[in-house]
């Protein structure tokens, strides 16, 4: 039988290998460029790709900041509604859902940090592009502007 204090080591050694697993860096992702295209002009970006299961299901968690040209986009590989949230996000984010073919379907803008709220594309796509929380508004993106990159077979 464990007494309380051989539960409450456990619990924190537990804990403390969560605490180092958490701090460890991330493997890198890859990196990729895109171009928006909006009413205001073409706005180019850095963006990671977040390609695999793993990828995908870590995206920006932990992240303190983001540059102002950079993101990250999702590829699902296939055309599906998509499910976002920001657990262990720290940073707001505005969310694009992206169709197969470049085109904006759907923008979700300043997403609450840690937030466990499901964001949906509502509605089938390809991709999602997290942009710093008023990227969105400040380039003028809107439902139907078109993202260039390679994925959507529209890169220039």
């Amino acid at each position: 039988m464990q007494t309380n204090r051989q539960w409450g080591a456990a619990f924190a050694a537990l804990l403390a290998f969560w605490v180092v697993l958490a701090s460890l860096p991330a493997a890198a992702f890859e990196t990729s460029r895109i171009v928006i295209e909006t009413e205001s002009g073409t706005h180019p970006f850095t963006v990671e790709m977040a390609v695999t299961a793993q990828e995908r299901g870590r995206g920006l968690m932990y992240r303190q900041s983001m540059a102002d040209d950079a993101g990250m986009l999702f590829d699902f590989g296939v055309d599906e509604e998509s499910s976002m949230w920001m657990k262990n996000t720290y940073i707001s984010l505005d969310m694009v859902f992206i169709k197969a073919d470049g085109t904006v379907h759907r923008i979700a803008r300043s997403t609450t940090p840690f937030s466990l709220d499901i964001v949906s594309s509502k509605g089938p796509v390809r991709s999602v592009l997290e942009l710093n929380a008023g990227i969105a508004d400040r380039i003028g993106l809107k439902r139907g502007d078109i993202v260039r990159h390679e994925m959507f077979g529209n890169a220039e």
